[in-house]
């Protein structure tokens, strides 16, 4: 282990961010980089388990324990090499991961856990500033053609992975820039762009290859890629936005999460975006409905576009603040979370729901009437009861709508290729990733249905085992998770 008394020498150390006042006039990310002799004695707190639960956190199965060590031995290449063993990307993890391994961390039972996101995050920080980070082609080459249909994080580790076993790999996109919700979902203030630039830089000196603008089940024939490749692995993610089917809805000025999101990261590229497709929160009474991450992403990108007042509504209660008895460790814990979105102001308002979008004479929304609710559980089953004599009116010339996503977009790809779906609407797949279709798989949030980051690049990863296997008989990949 790291440290044998490290922790009880070492209290964990919060996540160093930039001044409100400062990060609030710009786009860029709102974290700062930990000095590296901090990160040390953080990782001098990882007391090496017996049985690491950290590791039934990760879905990844990333050593933790192993590169805790490492670093605090400054051993930094070694602990790169150590990640990389299970991730292809830590810094996509590092920075946008909820950490579930932390959640998991045995030190958690009676104390702060050990801080092994930003543990990981410095380890691949460090590693690209000392040029570690490099290319590494395959040796021999298979013959074997692989399309790729998704550029998210399942379809990147997926492609990572299948041109190093040696195969030719061809990435499809729909959008004009690679990386899905990477690119356009996640705004600049949270990961900065190049970050995922570098990564990509990689992979195309490995010999993937990119192609975007290619919407598979429109533009281009699903069909043809069986035709033409020898596998094909669909990794679209599920895009499908949840809807809110309340009176009002059709009122000017409200919008999905994702169409407020995507044209300002596209301005933070440099593109010139159109007024009729920019969505902007400048001067105006903005209100979120959906208290998780997407929702907060609208908070942050409305704080900077400068919104005269901001409203988060959730429908559930307001989360305790620490574990509550029916939340035990090594469970995820169910506690109030303060992301650095909330740090920058607005107002986050519990058990509310929505009874209907109200609109001006012009067709404009002016406000959304809303009311309490109290939650009950009965036999299992929650629902939610509104409280009498708690409607009310919240001004609002914009609503953004971040309840989350109900599954993959059926209309084109799917629909062309015929597939088995789930009955939650997600793409069926065999224990090798196989979809109903011989030769097509599937991996990430098209067949599991949101989830997080970590369990698209553990799908990705393992979806390319089955098709190296299925390809070649046999893989010297990784070996899939369950």
């Amino acid at each position: 282990m790291a440290k044998v008394t490290g922790f009880l020498d070492y209290h964990r150390e919060k996540q160093p961010y930039r001044p409100v006042e400062t990060r609030l006039r710009d786009w860029r990310q709102v974290m700062t980089q930990w000095p590296t002799n901090t990160l040390e004695e953080q990782a001098a707190r990882c007391m090496d388990c017996g049985i690491p639960f950290c590791h039934q956190g990760c879905p990844l199965g990333n050593l933790i324990p192993d590169w805790n060590d490492l670093v605090y031995r400054e051993r930094w290449q070694d602990a790169i090499d150590r990640l990389h063993a299970t991730n292809n990307f830590p810094e996509f993890t590092g920075t946008l991961c909820p950490a579930p391994c932390e959640g998991a961390c045995v030190l958690g039972i009676n104390d702060e856990a050990v801080t092994i996101k930003a543990v990981e995050l410095t380890i691949i920080d460090h590693a690209f500033a000392q040029g570690w980070v490099v290319p590494e082609p395959p040796i021999v080459e298979s013959g074997k053609k692989i399309a790729v249909v998704g550029s998210g994080p399942a379809g990147l580790a997926a492609a990572q992975q299948l041109r190093r076993a040696g195969h030719r790999v061809v990435v499809f996109e729909r959008a004009d820039r690679i990386g899905g919700l990477l690119r356009y979902g996640i705004p600049e203030f949270k990961m900065e762009k190049q970050v995922l630039d570098r990564r990509l830089q990689q992979m195309e000196a490995e010999g993937v290859e990119f192609r975007t603008d290619s919407n598979v089940g429109h533009n281009i024939d699903g069909n043809s890629l069986r035709l033409e490749y020898d596998a094909v692995l669909l990794t679209g993610g599920a895009t499908q936005p949840r809807d809110l089917p309340i009176p009002g809805r059709e009122l000017d000025g409200v919008h999905f999460a994702m169409d407020f999101l995507t044209p300002q990261n596209r301005l933070c590229e440099g593109d010139d975006i159109n007024a009729s497709d920019a969505i902007s929160a400048a001067g105006k009474h903005v209100v979120i409905i959906g208290g998780g991450d997407t929702g907060a992403d609208c908070l942050g990108t409305s704080h900077r576009q400068g919104a005269k007042s901001i409203h988060q509504l959730e429908i559930m209660p307001h989360p305790p603040v620490s574990r509550a008895e029916s939340n035990p460790w090594p469970l995820w814990p169910q506690i109030y979370r303060v992301s650095s979105a909330h740090q920058e102001g607005g107002e986050r308002v519990y058990s509310v729901s929505s009874r209907k979008f109200v609109g001006d004479h012009n067709g404009k929304v002016r406000a959304l009437e809303l009311n309490e609710v109290e939650m009950k559980t009965e036999d299992g089953r929650t629902s939610f009861v509104e409280v009498p004599g708690t409607t009310h009116e919240l001004p609002c010339d914009l609503a953004l709508l971040a309840m989350g996503f109900t599954g993959p977009e059926q209309n084109g790809l799917l629909d062309s290729l015929a597939l088995k779906l789930t009955p939650q609407g997600n793409v069926w797949r065999d224990k090798k990733w196989m979809t109903s279709e011989r030769g097509i798989f599937t991996a990430g949030d098209m067949q599991r249905g949101q989830s997080l980051i970590v369990w698209a690049i553990a799908e990705g990863r393992s979806a390319a085992h089955s098709i190296d296997e299925y390809l070649m008989g046999y893989s010297d990949l990784p070996a899939p998770i369950a």
